[in-house]
């Protein structure tokens, strides 16, 4: 065996850029910060051949004096920290000493820098650079240079032929350094970013707002789909912009995090954020969100990974909570809400005293058109703060009929939620200052599946089966959170024949089946005897919904389906209790099923993450029949 050795400085820095400049992209990264933590307001790039034949950094930041630039290319020299307290609350970007010293040990690189006293009496009349291949260091020189720093990395990896077979194609190399620059740019708004690429500007970002950035980057499908997080507390502050469910991508290419400024992929976060999701995207989709947490930075530790893109944070557990309840607070929103963003977004009121829409149509009258009324107890909304004029359908049962129909059907509705008035009131309502609920009001039933309805906006289409389950699951979530799950006597009980197992996990189980609304107990050793369901379940397939709900039990056990599992047990339960396909609804009790949308979180996406309805506007149906052209 070989006797033990120093290794020699450039072999040691060839080592750290193995960890630290995988690809030019690693290269870039490292170079933007550096500016930043100078100060920056304007930071230029230039690649050529997708950062492996040049890549060229220059900035408006503090600069560096002339003295200091060999040092500036030497391992673990830096200006950042200086003892071991800066290292615990790490403020800055870059702080090893490593990136430029593991560049230069791999390439053929300028700095050139102007410091911010040159000029200044006691300070450098110019700037200065110097120059690094390999092991050989120049001494400094005088050279042109208004202002701040401008690094030069030509030919990477010139003297690491094994690294340089190992990268991709030019256009390869240029997506991830075009996605490093991206991800720095999201994280400094104020700041001005020019990308060139083979001389040709790729990206000119000039500074702005957070949301405008976000816009540019993200793309203003997004910005304008998105929601706005901002919480602050304890603290902690969290913010940026989350896509709605709605419109969840295929992809986890556009998911921003940053901590304190700076870009992380951690686990913790991100199992925070799916989370929040949970109930409401589809199982193969995938949020997009630009998001920032500000926390102590002595609460977090950003000293566990050469690239500095992972982190650990003091209390993990707070932290997770933190961004959990934040964003399932700002996707909790109903489907009123939306809608209402939507309208006040588009300034588009078709119902509205004196209004229009597109092909100079005239404000419309309900009249007759088959949706039935809705008001509030003393003519105004608590969703909208618009008043509903009473409207009446031909179709229209008497209201108390339909309306105990819905009641048995779809459970009670609460006090706060807006009621039906009688169809029979048949006054022709005036049309000064009339708009729409949010969700419209329905006009018939398509496919025994679907129903039409037409707001502000134009068309409605509301998946019926989606929508009221994501309403009984509202429902029951909130009993079980309550410990009020009211439970239904059945006048005769059901007895069905059961496996063994059925049966012992119902004996050892009853306490919590009779927390979620079940009293099910065996009635012989082949049989189990079923007394009460939950309420708002009374009408449906019971002895179906309990063999199903004692599979959850005697699968997971009673502790996680009241825990991990409660979210899948109480999904199962609202997919029993909702309507069916092919159910036939009258116009007042669909009337009534958008009302409970309305005022119900989350209602905008079924349980399983399917969207529960659909807007189509009337100017997207004037395009699809031509009017106007």
């Amino acid at each position: 065996m070989p006797a033990i050795h120093i290794l020699p400085d450039l072999l040691i820095n060839q080592i750290a850029a193995g960890e630290v400049v995988e690809r030019p992209a690693a290269a870039l990264k490292e170079l933007m910060e550096n500016s930043l933590d100078a100060g920056a307001t304007n930071i230029s790039v230039q690649l050529a051949g997708g950062g492996t034949q040049l890549l060229k950094v220059s900035d408006d930041g503090a600069g560096i004096a002339r003295d200091e630039l060999p040092l500036a290319l030497a391992r673990h020299a830096t200006s950042k920290i200086t003892s071991l307290d800066d290292l615990e609350r790490v403020g800055s970007l870059g702080f090893r000493g490593e990136a430029l010293a593991s560049i230069a040990a791999v390439s053929r690189l300028t700095l050139a820098s102007r410091h911010r006293n040159a000029g200044n009496p006691g300070g450098d009349k110019h700037a200065w650079s110097i120059t690094s291949e390999g092991p050989q260091l120049s001494a400094p020189e005088p050279t042109a240079l208004a202002a701040g720093t401008t690094v030069e990395v030509r030919d990477l990896y010139f003297n690491t032929p094994a690294r340089r077979k190992f990268l991709k194609t030019e256009a390869t190399e240029y997506a991830h350094c075009e996605e490093a620059f991206r991800r720095i740019a999201l994280s400094r708004s104020a700041a001005g970013f020019t990308l060139q690429h083979n001389n040709r500007v790729q990206w000119h970002l000039k500074p702005q707002s957070l949301d405008e950035r976000i816009a540019e980057l993200q793309g203003k499908e997004f910005a304008q789909s998105s929601i706005g997080v901002n919480e602050d507390n304890a603290g902690l502050r969290l913010y940026g912009r989350v896509s709605s469910p709605a419109m969840a991508k295929a992809s986890r290419d556009a998911q921003y995090f940053y901590v304190n400024g700076r870009y992380v992929r951690d686990k913790l976060l991100a199992h925070a954020v799916r989370q929040a999701y949970q109930d409401v995207l589809h199982h193969d989709r995938h949020p997009a969100f630009a998001l920032f947490l500000d926390i102590d930075p002595a609460l977090v530790d950003v000293n566990v990974h050469p690239t500095k893109t992972e982190v650990r944070f003091r209390d993990s557990r707070a932290v997770h909570q933190y961004v959990f309840h934040a964003l399932s607070k700002v996707l909790a929103g109903t489907a009123g809400d939306t809608v209402t963003t939507q309208q006040a977004a588009s300034g588009f009121s078709r119902f509205s005293s004196g209004s229009s829409g597109s092909s100079g149509r005239a404000a419309r009258s309900w009249g007759s058109s088959g949706a039935s009324g809705y008001s509030g107890a003393s003519g105004t909304s608590d969703l909208s703060n618009v008043a509903y004029a009473p409207r009446q359908s031909a179709m229209a049962l008497p209201a108390s009929e339909a309306m105990g129909f819905y009641d048995t059907l779809f459970g009670a509705r609460s006090a706060t939620t807006p009621s039906i008035p009688d169809a029979t009131d048949t006054e022709a309502p005036s049309l000064d200052n009339t708009v729409a609920p949010p969700l419209g009001f329905a006009l018939a039933q398509l496919a025994g599946i679907y129903i039409l309805a037409e707001n502000q906006q134009g068309l409605v289409i509301i998946d019926m089966h989606a929508a009221h389950e994501r309403i009984m699951y509202e429902k029951l979530k909130t009993a079980l959170d309550t410990q009020e799950i009211p439970m239904q006597p059945l006048l005769v009980p059901i007895t069905i024949m059961a496996h063994t197992l059925d049966i012992a996990t119902a004996e050892e189980n009853g306490a919590m089946l009779r927390q979620i609304g079940f009293d099910v107990a065996p009635g012989s050793p082949t049989s189990l005897t079923i007394r009460a369901v939950p309420a708002m379940l009374a009408d449906a397939d019971v002895r179906t919904l309990t063999a199903d709900v004692l599979r959850e039990v005697r699968e997971y056990g009673a502790s996680r389906v009241l825990t991990e599992r409660r979210n899948e047990l109480l999904g199962t339960m609202a997919c029993h209790a909702a309507v069916r396909a092919n159910r036939r609804l009258t116009v007042t009790e669909m009337n009534a099923l958008l009302r409970d949308m309305e005022s119900t979180e989350r209602s905008g996406l079924c349980n399983h993450g399917r969207p529960t309805w659909r807007q189509i506007t009337v100017a997207e149906l004037d395009k699809l029949f031509m009017r106007g052209q």
